[in-house]
């Protein structure tokens, strides 16, 4: 994938990359640290059919959802021949009662049998957290079981 990378002389700089449909989708990160999801035609990357301003927070959820989205992919690819092996994705919002502390107090493997194989926070990947890595709200946990395994470890993660 070929992501082009354009200076906006006074502004700030602007990645974006062609979809398979023929438009641009890129974002646009100002030099005051405001970032803004641009959708453009293809033969004029200038031409903006679509804005979309976003938080700092809002763009790193994006982030961890769509690199989530992709890490869960490959998993699953990887998993495909393994029977009764599913791949999921959890975010912790902040009204769950694990947020703001480590993961172990979670004992999601213990309890669940569930292993947390990743965390995606703020577009980075954290692969094979350990226990004392803290959860905060945003995070996107990717996590490997069976189906009732990640059941349960939704409901903890929920509930406590």
């Amino acid at each position: 994938m070929n992501v082009d990378e354009t200076d906006l002389p006074g502004l700030g700089r602007r990645k974006d990359f062609m979809t398979a449909s023929g438009r641009r989708i890129g974002v646009v990160e100002y030099r005051e640290g405001q970032t803004e999801l641009i959708v453009s035609t293809w033969d004029d990357p200038d031409t903006c059919q679509a804005s979309i301003p976003l938080t700092a927070d809002e763009a790193a959820a994006l982030g961890n959802l769509l690199g989530g989205q992709r890490l869960a992919m490959q998993l699953s690819e990887a998993h495909r021949e393994v029977p009764g092996i599913v791949t999921r994705q959890f975010s912790i919002s902040a009204e769950s009662p694990f947020h703001n502390q480590p993961m172990g107090k979670a004992c999601i493997r213990t309890r669940s049998g569930v292993s947390i194989v990743a965390i995606m926070r703020e577009g980075e990947v954290l692969p094979s957290p350990g226990p004392d890595v803290v959860l905060h709200p945003g995070d996107l946990l990717v996590a490997v079981g069976t189906q009732e395994g990640l059941d349960t470890a939704a409901s903890i993660l929920r509930n406590g």
